[in-house]
């Protein structure tokens, strides 16, 4: 028997952190999917993760691939559309388990794609600049310049809100 938890109690205890990733990453439509597609690929990798690796950088790492996956596919199918955007009800933000509320999720989505993902991976899922680097390319450096940026931006786009490293996971 190996020392590893189970892997329902790793889906309770990182599933939400997963959620908000891929909301920040992907948006509130294509979130959900992301997650459970990351939760599959987990669950059938998982009996050869070593003992005392980082689970939650690991899923991280797993749903940047499928944000990645999801937004190759969006790219390549036409959308039909009953409503302009105009016409379209914002999604209720304040829903539970969303993470973000819809004013800060808006300026989140209009980072370019690298500060979003520092963003994410770093404030929401908590990950350390090393392994975000490692999950996008580039170096540790890159990684925290991309979130400094990210985070700049958003200060300007969303003035009222406090922005220190002690609010990590809820931005």
């Amino acid at each position: 028997m190996t020392g590893k938890q189970p892997f329902e109690t790793v889906v309770t205890e990182h599933g939400a952190t997963v959620l908000r990733v891929c909301r920040a990453v992907l948006g509130p439509a294509d979130a959900d999917d992301a997650w459970s597609e990351t939760f599959l690929a987990a669950m059938r990798a998982y009996p050869d993760l070593p003992e005392g690796a980082n689970v939650e950088a690991w899923l991280v790492t797993i749903a940047h691939r499928k944000a990645i996956d999801v937004t190759r596919a969006a790219a390549r199918r036409a959308i039909p559309v009953g409503q302009t955007p105009d016409e379209m009800a914002a999604p209720d933000a304040d829903s539970p388990g969303h993470g973000l509320d819809s004013e800060l999720a808006e300026a989140v989505a209009r980072l370019p794609a690298k500060q979003k993902q520092a963003v994410a991976y770093h404030y929401l899922a908590g990950l350390p600049y090393a392994d975000i680097a490692a999950i996008v390319g580039g170096t540790t450096d890159a990684a925290r310049r991309a979130a400094a940026d990210g985070i700049a931006a958003l200060r300007c786009a969303y003035p009222g809100r406090h922005w220190n490293e002690n609010e990590r996971r809820g931005l």
